[in-house]
Protein backbone atom coordinates (compact mmCIF):
# COMPACT_ATOMS: atom_id res chain seq x y z
CA UNK A 1 0.00 0.00 0.00
CA UNK A 2 3.00 2.31 0.34
CA UNK A 3 3.43 2.85 -3.40
CA UNK A 4 0.97 3.29 -6.28
CA UNK A 5 0.19 0.07 -8.23
CA UNK A 6 1.68 0.57 -11.68
CA UNK A 7 -0.35 -0.70 -14.63
CA UNK A 8 1.23 -3.66 -16.45
CA UNK A 9 1.74 -3.40 -20.23
CA UNK A 10 -1.55 -3.68 -22.09
CA UNK A 11 -3.68 -2.64 -19.10
CA UNK A 12 -6.95 -1.06 -20.25
CA UNK A 13 -7.64 2.39 -18.90
CA UNK A 14 -11.36 1.56 -18.96
CA UNK A 15 -10.86 -0.67 -15.92
CA UNK A 16 -10.08 2.39 -13.78
CA UNK A 17 -13.55 4.05 -13.85
CA UNK A 18 -15.22 0.88 -12.44
CA UNK A 19 -12.63 0.87 -9.65
CA UNK A 20 -13.51 4.47 -8.86
CA UNK A 21 -17.24 3.72 -9.09
CA UNK A 22 -17.00 0.94 -6.51
CA UNK A 23 -15.78 3.52 -3.99
CA UNK A 24 -18.05 6.39 -5.00
CA UNK A 25 -21.23 4.29 -5.16
CA UNK A 26 -20.47 3.17 -1.61
CA UNK A 27 -19.72 6.53 -0.03
CA UNK A 28 -22.67 8.01 -1.95
CA UNK A 29 -24.80 6.38 0.76
CA UNK A 30 -24.38 9.68 2.60
CA UNK A 31 -27.21 11.15 0.49
CA UNK A 32 -29.54 8.44 1.86
CA UNK A 33 -29.04 9.40 5.51
CA UNK A 34 -32.59 10.77 5.67
CA UNK A 35 -33.89 7.18 5.63
CA UNK A 36 -32.45 6.71 9.12
CA UNK A 37 -33.71 10.01 10.53
CA UNK A 38 -37.30 9.04 11.47
CA UNK A 39 -36.33 5.68 13.08
CA UNK A 40 -33.53 7.35 15.07
CA UNK A 41 -35.82 10.16 16.19
CA UNK A 42 -38.39 7.62 17.40
CA UNK A 43 -35.98 5.13 18.98
CA UNK A 44 -33.68 7.65 20.68
CA UNK A 45 -36.17 10.51 21.22
CA UNK A 46 -34.33 13.03 19.04
CA UNK A 47 -35.54 16.12 17.24
CA UNK A 48 -34.88 16.85 13.58
CA UNK A 49 -31.83 18.98 14.24
CA UNK A 50 -30.21 16.28 16.38
CA UNK A 51 -30.91 13.50 13.88
CA UNK A 52 -29.29 15.58 11.12
CA UNK A 53 -26.05 16.02 13.09
CA UNK A 54 -24.26 12.85 11.85
CA UNK A 55 -24.88 13.85 8.23
CA UNK A 56 -23.79 17.44 8.77
CA UNK A 57 -20.62 16.38 10.59
CA UNK A 58 -19.88 13.84 7.84
CA UNK A 59 -20.02 16.57 5.17
CA UNK A 60 -17.80 18.86 7.26
CA UNK A 61 -15.29 16.04 7.77
CA UNK A 62 -15.46 15.23 4.06
CA UNK A 63 -14.13 18.67 3.20
CA UNK A 64 -11.58 18.79 6.00
CA UNK A 65 -10.17 15.31 5.42
CA UNK A 66 -9.98 15.92 1.67
CA UNK A 67 -8.13 19.18 2.31
CA UNK A 68 -5.64 17.80 4.81
CA UNK A 69 -5.33 14.37 3.23
CA UNK A 70 -5.03 15.47 -0.39
CA UNK A 71 -1.24 15.65 -0.33
CA UNK A 72 -1.03 12.17 1.24
CA UNK A 73 -3.30 10.83 -1.49
CA UNK A 74 -1.00 12.29 -4.15
CA UNK A 75 2.08 10.92 -2.38
CA UNK A 76 0.83 7.42 -1.57
CA UNK A 77 -1.42 6.80 -4.53
CA UNK A 78 -5.01 5.69 -5.12
CA UNK A 79 -4.78 2.20 -3.60
CA UNK A 80 -3.61 3.59 -0.25
CA UNK A 81 -6.36 6.22 -0.34
CA UNK A 82 -9.09 3.72 -1.21
CA UNK A 83 -7.93 1.45 1.60
CA UNK A 84 -8.07 4.29 4.14
CA UNK A 85 -11.53 5.21 2.84
CA UNK A 86 -12.71 1.61 3.14
CA UNK A 87 -11.48 1.25 6.73
CA UNK A 88 -12.89 4.59 7.92
CA UNK A 89 -16.24 4.43 6.11
CA UNK A 90 -16.98 0.85 7.14
CA UNK A 91 -15.73 1.42 10.69
CA UNK A 92 -18.06 4.41 10.95
CA UNK A 93 -21.04 2.13 10.38
CA UNK A 94 -19.76 -0.44 12.87
CA UNK A 95 -19.29 2.22 15.56
CA UNK A 96 -22.77 3.54 14.74
CA UNK A 97 -24.18 0.03 15.12
CA UNK A 98 -22.70 -0.12 18.60
CA UNK A 99 -24.18 3.28 19.38
CA UNK A 100 -27.65 2.26 18.24
CA UNK A 101 -27.49 -1.02 20.15
CA UNK A 102 -26.41 0.68 23.40
CA UNK A 103 -28.62 3.77 22.87
CA UNK A 104 -25.55 6.03 22.91
CA UNK A 105 -26.27 8.59 20.22
CA UNK A 106 -22.88 10.23 20.60
CA UNK A 107 -21.35 7.01 19.22
CA UNK A 108 -23.49 7.34 16.08
CA UNK A 109 -22.34 10.94 15.68
CA UNK A 110 -18.73 9.87 16.24
CA UNK A 111 -18.95 6.84 13.98
CA UNK A 112 -21.00 8.00 11.01
CA UNK A 113 -20.14 11.71 11.28
CA UNK A 114 -16.49 11.85 12.31
CA UNK A 115 -14.87 8.51 11.39
CA UNK A 116 -17.14 7.83 8.42
CA UNK A 117 -16.78 11.44 7.28
CA UNK A 118 -13.01 10.98 7.01
CA UNK A 119 -13.70 7.97 4.79
CA UNK A 120 -16.00 10.12 2.67
CA UNK A 121 -13.34 12.77 2.08
CA UNK A 122 -10.43 10.44 1.34
CA UNK A 123 -12.62 8.17 -0.76
CA UNK A 124 -14.06 11.07 -2.75
CA UNK A 125 -10.66 12.35 -3.93
CA UNK A 126 -8.92 8.95 -4.11
CA UNK A 127 -9.43 8.27 -7.86
CA UNK A 128 -9.58 11.83 -9.23
CA UNK A 129 -5.92 12.44 -10.00
CA UNK A 130 -5.49 8.92 -11.40
CA UNK A 131 -8.50 9.26 -13.70
CA UNK A 132 -7.25 12.58 -15.08
CA UNK A 133 -3.85 11.00 -15.79
CA UNK A 134 -5.45 8.03 -17.57
CA UNK A 135 -7.83 10.28 -19.57
CA UNK A 136 -5.93 13.52 -20.39
CA UNK A 137 -7.97 13.73 -23.58
CA UNK A 138 -11.35 13.55 -21.78
CA UNK A 139 -10.87 14.55 -18.14
CA UNK A 140 -14.42 15.85 -17.70
CA UNK A 141 -15.96 12.59 -18.85
CA UNK A 142 -13.59 10.46 -16.77
CA UNK A 143 -14.14 12.27 -13.49
CA UNK A 144 -17.85 12.54 -14.30
CA UNK A 145 -18.17 8.75 -14.51
CA UNK A 146 -16.67 8.30 -11.05
CA UNK A 147 -18.30 11.22 -9.30
CA UNK A 148 -21.61 10.18 -10.86
CA UNK A 149 -21.41 7.24 -8.46
CA UNK A 150 -21.43 9.54 -5.44
CA UNK A 151 -24.60 11.21 -6.68
CA UNK A 152 -26.23 7.89 -7.58
CA UNK A 153 -25.24 5.99 -4.45
CA UNK A 154 -28.47 7.06 -2.74
CA UNK A 155 -30.55 5.45 -5.49
CA UNK A 156 -29.19 2.11 -4.29
CA UNK A 157 -28.82 2.90 -0.60
CA UNK A 158 -32.25 4.47 -0.01
CA UNK A 159 -34.47 1.52 -0.96
CA UNK A 160 -31.92 -0.95 0.40
CA UNK A 161 -31.79 0.80 3.78
CA UNK A 162 -35.59 1.16 3.89
CA UNK A 163 -36.03 -2.52 3.16
CA UNK A 164 -33.59 -3.49 5.91
CA UNK A 165 -35.36 -1.32 8.44
CA UNK A 166 -38.68 -2.83 7.38
CA UNK A 167 -37.27 -6.35 7.80
CA UNK A 168 -35.14 -5.83 10.92
CA UNK A 169 -37.44 -3.32 12.61
CA UNK A 170 -37.02 0.40 13.27
CA UNK A 171 -36.17 0.02 16.94
CA UNK A 172 -32.65 0.16 18.38
CA UNK A 173 -31.85 -3.44 17.51
CA UNK A 174 -33.11 -3.08 13.94
CA UNK A 175 -31.18 0.13 13.34
CA UNK A 176 -28.01 -1.43 14.79
CA UNK A 177 -28.34 -4.49 12.55
CA UNK A 178 -28.90 -2.29 9.48
CA UNK A 179 -25.77 -0.29 10.30
CA UNK A 180 -23.80 -3.53 10.75
CA UNK A 181 -24.90 -4.91 7.37
CA UNK A 182 -24.02 -1.60 5.71
CA UNK A 183 -20.54 -1.57 7.19
CA UNK A 184 -19.69 -5.14 6.17
CA UNK A 185 -21.27 -4.90 2.70
CA UNK A 186 -19.55 -1.66 1.77
CA UNK A 187 -16.21 -3.05 2.96
CA UNK A 188 -16.54 -5.91 0.47
CA UNK A 189 -17.71 -3.69 -2.39
CA UNK A 190 -15.05 -1.03 -1.88
CA UNK A 191 -12.35 -3.70 -1.81
CA UNK A 192 -13.02 -4.25 -5.53
CA UNK A 193 -11.74 -0.75 -6.20
CA UNK A 194 -8.69 -1.31 -4.00
CA UNK A 195 -7.75 -4.43 -5.96
CA UNK A 196 -8.53 -3.07 -9.42
CA UNK A 197 -7.06 0.45 -9.44
CA UNK A 198 -3.78 1.13 -11.29
CA UNK A 199 -1.77 4.25 -12.16
CA UNK A 200 -0.52 4.76 -15.72
CA UNK A 201 3.07 4.42 -16.86
CA UNK A 202 4.51 7.57 -18.48
CA UNK A 203 4.20 5.95 -21.90
CA UNK A 204 0.54 5.17 -21.22
CA UNK A 205 -0.16 8.81 -20.35
CA UNK A 206 1.47 9.99 -23.55
CA UNK A 207 -0.30 7.43 -25.75
CA UNK A 208 -3.79 8.21 -24.39
CA UNK A 209 -3.54 11.98 -24.92
CA UNK A 210 -4.99 13.24 -28.19
CA UNK A 211 -2.99 16.46 -27.87
CA UNK A 212 -0.23 17.38 -25.45
CA UNK A 213 0.55 14.79 -22.82
CA UNK A 214 -1.05 15.01 -19.40
CA UNK A 215 2.33 15.94 -17.95
CA UNK A 216 2.96 18.81 -20.37
CA UNK A 217 2.00 22.45 -20.02
CA UNK A 218 1.16 24.27 -16.81
CA UNK A 219 2.05 22.44 -13.59
CA UNK A 220 1.39 24.05 -10.19
CA UNK A 221 1.93 22.55 -6.74
CA UNK A 222 -0.86 22.42 -4.17
CA UNK A 223 0.99 24.84 -1.90
CA UNK A 224 1.33 27.39 -4.67
CA UNK A 225 -2.23 26.87 -5.96
CA UNK A 226 -3.87 28.03 -2.72
CA UNK A 227 -1.97 31.30 -3.01
CA UNK A 228 -3.45 32.11 -6.42
CA UNK A 229 -6.63 34.13 -7.03
CA UNK A 230 -7.76 31.41 -9.44
CA UNK A 231 -8.07 28.89 -6.60
CA UNK A 232 -10.18 31.21 -4.46
CA UNK A 233 -12.37 32.22 -7.38
CA UNK A 234 -13.08 28.53 -7.98
CA UNK A 235 -13.65 28.06 -4.24
CA UNK A 236 -16.39 30.70 -4.40
CA UNK A 237 -17.81 29.19 -7.60
CA UNK A 238 -18.08 25.71 -6.06
CA UNK A 239 -19.40 26.97 -2.73
CA UNK A 240 -22.15 29.05 -4.35
CA UNK A 241 -23.19 26.27 -6.74
CA UNK A 242 -23.32 23.66 -3.98
CA UNK A 243 -25.17 25.96 -1.57
CA UNK A 244 -27.88 26.52 -4.18
CA UNK A 245 -28.27 22.82 -4.93
CA UNK A 246 -28.13 21.45 -1.42
CA UNK A 247 -30.65 24.05 -0.29
CA UNK A 248 -33.29 22.18 -2.30
CA UNK A 249 -31.89 18.67 -1.87
CA UNK A 250 -31.82 18.72 1.94
CA UNK A 251 -35.45 19.87 2.28
CA UNK A 252 -36.92 18.50 -0.93
CA UNK A 253 -39.86 16.48 0.41
CA UNK A 254 -41.30 19.07 2.83
CA UNK A 255 -40.58 21.85 0.32
CA UNK A 256 -42.74 20.43 -2.46
CA UNK A 257 -45.41 19.56 0.11
CA UNK A 258 -45.44 23.15 1.41
CA UNK A 259 -45.55 24.69 -2.08
CA UNK A 260 -48.79 22.90 -2.97
CA UNK A 261 -50.37 22.42 0.46
CA UNK A 262 -53.06 25.02 -0.22
CA UNK A 263 -54.08 23.67 -3.63
CA UNK A 264 -56.86 21.31 -4.62
CA UNK A 265 -54.39 18.43 -5.11
CA UNK A 266 -51.78 18.50 -2.32
CA UNK A 267 -48.63 16.42 -2.67
CA UNK A 268 -48.81 13.06 -0.88
CA UNK A 269 -45.96 11.57 1.13
CA UNK A 270 -45.31 8.95 -1.55
CA UNK A 271 -45.24 11.61 -4.28
CA UNK A 272 -42.80 13.69 -2.22
CA UNK A 273 -40.58 10.62 -1.85
CA UNK A 274 -40.74 10.13 -5.61
CA UNK A 275 -39.69 13.74 -6.08
CA UNK A 276 -36.62 13.09 -3.91
CA UNK A 277 -35.75 10.07 -6.06
CA UNK A 278 -36.07 12.18 -9.21
CA UNK A 279 -33.71 14.76 -7.73
CA UNK A 280 -31.15 12.02 -7.01
CA UNK A 281 -31.43 10.83 -10.61
CA UNK A 282 -30.92 14.39 -11.91
CA UNK A 283 -27.95 14.81 -9.57
CA UNK A 284 -26.40 11.64 -10.96
CA UNK A 285 -27.18 12.35 -14.62
CA UNK A 286 -25.79 15.87 -14.36
CA UNK A 287 -22.45 14.56 -13.14
CA UNK A 288 -21.75 12.58 -16.28
CA UNK A 289 -23.78 14.64 -18.79
CA UNK A 290 -22.66 18.16 -17.98
CA UNK A 291 -19.05 17.19 -17.20
CA UNK A 292 -18.78 15.41 -20.56
CA UNK A 293 -20.22 18.50 -22.25
CA UNK A 294 -17.49 20.58 -20.60
CA UNK A 295 -14.87 18.66 -22.63
CA UNK A 296 -16.44 20.19 -25.73
CA UNK A 297 -17.53 23.69 -24.70
CA UNK A 298 -14.98 24.43 -21.98
CA UNK A 299 -15.08 24.62 -18.17
CA UNK A 300 -15.74 28.34 -17.86
CA UNK A 301 -18.64 28.13 -20.31
CA UNK A 302 -20.26 25.19 -18.53
CA UNK A 303 -20.06 27.02 -15.19
CA UNK A 304 -21.72 30.00 -16.85
CA UNK A 305 -24.59 27.62 -17.54
CA UNK A 306 -24.62 26.17 -14.01
CA UNK A 307 -24.66 29.57 -12.32
CA UNK A 308 -26.55 31.75 -14.79
CA UNK A 309 -29.29 29.30 -15.76
CA UNK A 310 -29.41 28.07 -12.15
CA UNK A 311 -30.24 31.59 -10.96
CA UNK A 312 -32.94 31.80 -13.63
CA UNK A 313 -34.46 28.48 -12.48
CA UNK A 314 -34.61 29.72 -8.88
CA UNK A 315 -36.29 32.91 -10.07
CA UNK A 316 -38.93 30.92 -12.00
CA UNK A 317 -39.69 28.77 -8.93
CA UNK A 318 -39.93 31.83 -6.69
CA UNK A 319 -42.33 33.62 -9.06
CA UNK A 320 -44.40 30.79 -10.60
CA UNK A 321 -43.43 27.56 -8.81
CA UNK A 322 -46.63 27.22 -6.77
CA UNK A 323 -48.82 27.55 -9.86
CA UNK A 324 -47.62 24.40 -11.63
CA UNK A 325 -46.22 21.16 -10.25
CA UNK A 326 -44.51 20.18 -13.54
CA UNK A 327 -42.81 23.60 -13.68
CA UNK A 328 -41.63 23.31 -10.07
CA UNK A 329 -40.30 19.79 -10.60
CA UNK A 330 -38.60 20.67 -13.91
CA UNK A 331 -36.79 23.69 -12.46
CA UNK A 332 -35.69 21.72 -9.40
CA UNK A 333 -34.37 18.89 -11.59
CA UNK A 334 -32.33 21.35 -13.66
CA UNK A 335 -30.86 22.93 -10.50
CA UNK A 336 -29.91 19.50 -9.12
CA UNK A 337 -28.35 18.48 -12.43
CA UNK A 338 -26.18 21.61 -12.20
CA UNK A 339 -25.37 20.74 -8.57
CA UNK A 340 -24.05 17.33 -9.63
CA UNK A 341 -22.38 18.67 -12.75
CA UNK A 342 -20.49 21.27 -10.71
CA UNK A 343 -18.90 18.56 -8.59
CA UNK A 344 -17.91 16.46 -11.58
CA UNK A 345 -16.53 19.31 -13.67
CA UNK A 346 -14.37 21.02 -11.06
CA UNK A 347 -11.50 18.45 -11.13
CA UNK A 348 -11.11 19.01 -14.89
CA UNK A 349 -11.29 22.79 -14.35
CA UNK A 350 -8.48 22.45 -11.81
CA UNK A 351 -6.48 20.34 -14.25
CA UNK A 352 -6.87 23.02 -16.94
CA UNK A 353 -5.63 25.74 -14.57
CA UNK A 354 -3.02 23.94 -12.45
CA UNK A 355 -2.04 20.83 -14.44
CA UNK A 356 -1.93 17.24 -13.21
CA UNK A 357 1.12 17.57 -10.94
CA UNK A 358 -0.82 17.72 -7.64
CA UNK A 359 -4.38 18.06 -8.88
CA UNK A 360 -5.69 15.58 -6.30
CA UNK A 361 -4.27 17.60 -3.42
CA UNK A 362 -5.60 20.85 -4.92
CA UNK A 363 -9.01 19.25 -5.36
CA UNK A 364 -8.96 18.16 -1.73
CA UNK A 365 -8.31 21.69 -0.53
CA UNK A 366 -11.07 23.03 -2.77
CA UNK A 367 -13.61 20.68 -1.19
CA UNK A 368 -13.60 22.81 1.95
CA UNK A 369 -16.07 24.84 -0.13
CA UNK A 370 -18.39 21.82 0.05
CA UNK A 371 -18.06 21.70 3.84
CA UNK A 372 -19.03 25.36 4.02
CA UNK A 373 -21.95 24.93 1.62
CA UNK A 374 -23.13 21.80 3.44
CA UNK A 375 -23.78 23.96 6.49
CA UNK A 376 -24.75 27.17 4.70
CA UNK A 377 -27.40 25.82 2.29
CA UNK A 378 -29.59 23.93 4.79
CA UNK A 379 -29.13 26.70 7.35
CA UNK A 380 -30.44 29.40 4.98
CA UNK A 381 -33.49 27.40 3.86
CA UNK A 382 -34.44 25.86 7.23
CA UNK A 383 -33.80 28.91 9.42
CA UNK A 384 -35.75 31.27 7.17
CA UNK A 385 -38.62 28.79 6.73
CA UNK A 386 -38.88 28.37 10.50
CA UNK A 387 -38.93 32.14 11.03
CA UNK A 388 -41.51 32.67 8.31
CA UNK A 389 -43.72 29.96 9.78
CA UNK A 390 -43.46 31.61 13.20
CA UNK A 391 -44.58 34.84 11.56
CA UNK A 392 -47.75 33.13 10.35
CA UNK A 393 -46.76 32.58 6.72
CA UNK A 394 -47.29 29.33 4.87
CA UNK A 395 -46.93 27.62 1.50
CA UNK A 396 -44.43 28.96 -1.01
CA UNK A 397 -44.00 32.18 1.02
CA UNK A 398 -41.89 30.17 3.47
CA UNK A 399 -39.17 29.99 0.81
CA UNK A 400 -39.41 33.26 -1.14
CA UNK A 401 -36.68 35.03 0.84
CA UNK A 402 -34.30 32.06 0.88
CA UNK A 403 -34.71 31.61 -2.88
CA UNK A 404 -33.87 35.27 -3.37
CA UNK A 405 -30.70 34.73 -1.34
CA UNK A 406 -29.83 31.71 -3.49
CA UNK A 407 -30.19 33.80 -6.65
CA UNK A 408 -27.81 36.37 -5.16
CA UNK A 409 -25.27 33.69 -4.25
CA UNK A 410 -25.38 32.24 -7.77
CA UNK A 411 -24.75 35.70 -9.21
CA UNK A 412 -21.72 36.02 -6.93
CA UNK A 413 -20.48 32.67 -8.21
CA UNK A 414 -21.05 33.76 -11.81
CA UNK A 415 -18.91 36.87 -11.27
CA UNK A 416 -16.16 34.79 -9.60
CA UNK A 417 -16.12 32.44 -12.59
CA UNK A 418 -15.70 35.39 -14.95
CA UNK A 419 -12.64 36.50 -12.98
CA UNK A 420 -10.79 33.20 -13.56
CA UNK A 421 -7.68 33.73 -15.71
CA UNK A 422 -4.65 31.55 -16.56
CA UNK A 423 -2.24 31.07 -13.65
CA UNK A 424 0.78 33.38 -13.66
CA UNK A 425 4.04 31.70 -14.63
CA UNK A 426 5.65 32.52 -11.26
CA UNK A 427 3.50 29.77 -9.73
CA UNK A 428 4.56 27.11 -12.25
CA UNK A 429 6.63 24.12 -11.13
CA UNK A 430 9.81 23.62 -13.21
CA UNK A 431 9.49 20.59 -15.49
CA UNK A 432 12.55 18.72 -14.09
CA UNK A 433 11.12 18.90 -10.56
CA UNK A 434 7.74 17.55 -11.69
CA UNK A 435 9.45 14.73 -13.56
CA UNK A 436 11.61 13.86 -10.55
CA UNK A 437 8.59 13.77 -8.24
CA UNK A 438 6.74 11.54 -10.67
CA UNK A 439 9.73 9.22 -10.82
CA UNK A 440 9.85 8.93 -7.01
CA UNK A 441 6.19 7.85 -6.99
CA UNK A 442 6.86 4.85 -9.22
CA UNK A 443 7.27 1.46 -7.50
CA UNK A 444 10.74 0.01 -7.39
Amino acid sequence: MSSPPLAPPGWSRWLVPPAALSVHLSIGQAYAWSVFKPPLESALHLDGTQSALPFQLAIVMLGLSAAFGGTLVERNGPRWAMTVALVCFSSGFLISALGAQTKQYWLIVLGYGFVGGIGLGIGYISPVSTLIKWFPDRPGMATGIAIMGFGGGALIASPWSAQMLASFGSDNDGIALAFLVHGLSYAVFMSLGVLLVRVPRPEDRASTASGPSGVAGVQVSAGSAVRTPQFWCLWIVLCMNVTAGIGILEKAAPMITDFFAGGSTPVSASAAAGFVALLSAANMAGRIGWSSASDRIGRKNIYRVYLGVGALMYLVIALFGDSSKPLFVLCALVILSFYGGGFATVPAYLKDLFGTYQVGAIHGRLLTAWSTAGVLGPLIVNWIADRQKSAGKHGSSLYTLSFGIMIGLLVVGFVANELVRPVHTRHHVPAPREAADAQRQQPA
